[in-house]
């Protein structure tokens, strides 16, 4: 596991998988809200983005978190070993989302863009629980076709990935 794309949905935890593979893999991981986000909630150009992460994927070992489907998607694929899809229940990431919003406020997330003060509103309630999903069977296809290249995680629960990362902290303890 040298180069890891950590995708899935809004508030279900891809940050925090990215931080922990991080620590245990000893591989700085880049958020890609920090990349979109500039201070106020403005967004990036995507030529901003792309100037961003091309670099990191020339690197031998990586850790890109966060879908951005636009943005160097098939490239983040191409370049993987390991590519893990967070498939959790939409209430549980509204509840991560929510649990978030009450830890971070007044405050700007470690993988967010600077001076982007934890906010929630009803469109992101919305992105959260309908619009963010709407490319899933997608994702799940796409990701179904690379099994014999590349190794593919789809972990529908918290307790799949806790187990996951247990493994992987096993592995590098030996």
């Amino acid at each position: 596991m040298d180069r890891i794309m950590i995708t899935g949905f809004s508030g279900c935890g891809k940050s925090t998988l990215a931080r922990r593979l991080g620590d245990i893999l000893r591989i700085e991981p880049t958020h890609m809200d920090a990349l979109h986000w500039l201070p106020g909630w403005k967004e990036s150009s995507d030529e901003h983005k792309i100037n961003l992460l091309s670099p990191v994927l020339k690197r031998d070992r990586w850790i890109v978190e966060g879908s951005y489907r636009r943005i160097l998607w098939k490239e983040r694929i191409d370049g993987a070993d390991t590519i893990i899809f967070l498939d959790y229940n939409r209430f549980l990431c509204l509840w991560h989302v929510i649990k978030r919003r009450v830890q971070y406020a007044g405050k700007t997330r470690p993988d967010m863009g600077k001076g982007c003060n934890e906010k929630l509103d009803l469109e992101f309630i919305k992105w959260v629980l309908i619009d963010g999903r709407k490319k899933r069977k997608k994702v799940l296809k796409e990701l179904s076709e690379l099994k014999k290249s590349k190794d593919i995680y789809v972990f529908r629960s918290m307790r799949e990935t806790e187990k996951f990362v247990n493994e992987i902290e096993r592995k590098e303890r030996k």
